[in-house]
């Protein structure tokens, strides 16, 4: 059991939350009970992800992908109102994490997924930001791009979408989860000769041919599952309270 107060804090405190500029509130975004016995964690606050968290007897929601988003419409109707219902009448306390979670030198997105390439020396490239967003490292021996593939596939347990630009195997590796394809440039002048994302653009494919640098798509969420899975985790191993990481399985 802990005091959400004492929850907000402590998570606000480690991912420094105060200090990143987003595009949506991070921390407390619904407010519902006051004492949190069980956390679901999961990738998106989408309607089947409230839905397991009440049926799991949740009072609290972590997620990465929360609500109050810049330029999104400001009125409580449709699919926004049912979210909310659901998370009032049940007293559920909604905390969300965006950018904070993705650089996260330990439990961010992009942490854990260098974690799962097994990459080596792992950094953030200086001219992104916020720093973290865009990470770098190396394998120990060169890979070709095909095993790399396969070892996304198996982990991920996903197709992988793979663009081979031709540039042989791979030694330096740069990434950004989620939607971070706008990032392949800032890859390629780091010297990465490949850059993996979650998705993909129509003009991503086009860059990757002409910068020389193989481009992986791997999935949005399934490259964002794992960082909210580790802060879960991670509360648990703080806190006496159950945390339950759900996963809505999404395509994306």
């Amino acid at each position: 059991m802990i005091e959400r107060s004492q929850l907000v804090s402590f998570l606000n405190a480690e991912l420094q939350s105060d200090k990143i500029r987003d595009y949506c509130p991070n921390g407390l975004q619904v407010e519902g009970t006051n004492t949190v016995h069980k956390i679901v964690t999961g990738v998106t606050a989408s309607q089947a992800l409230l839905d397991a968290a009440v049926a799991a007897g949740a009072d609290t929601v972590l997620v990465h992908h929360g609500y109050f988003w810049k330029n999104e419409p400001a009125s409580i109707t449709g699919i926004k109102k049912a979210r909310l219902q659901t998370l009032l009448r049940n007293d559920i306390n909604l905390l969300a994490y965006h950018l904070p979670l993705d650089v996260h030198p330990r439990l961010g997105n992009n942490a854990r997924l260098g974690a799962l390439l097994g990459a080596e020396n792992i950094s953030a490239v200086p001219s992104a930001e916020p720093l973290g967003i865009l990470m770098q490292g190396q394998f120990k021996q060169p890979i070709s791009l095909d095993d790399i593939a396969v070892k996304l596939k198996q982990t991920l347990g996903r197709d992988v979408l793979v663009h081979d630009a031709a540039v042989g195997d791979v030694t330096t590796v740069a990434w950004c989860t989620g939607g971070g394809q706008g990032y392949i440039e800032q890859a390629a002048e780091a010297g990465a000769q490949l850059f993996i994302s979650g998705e993909v653009s129509e003009q991503t494919i086009h860059l990757s041919r002409e910068l020389g640098i193989h481009f992986i798509a791997a999935g949005h969420h399934a490259t964002e599952r794992y960082g909210v899975k580790a802060l879960g985790e991670y509360i648990a191993s703080n806190f006496d309270v159950d945390v339950q990481f759900i996963d809505i399985d999404n395509p994306a």
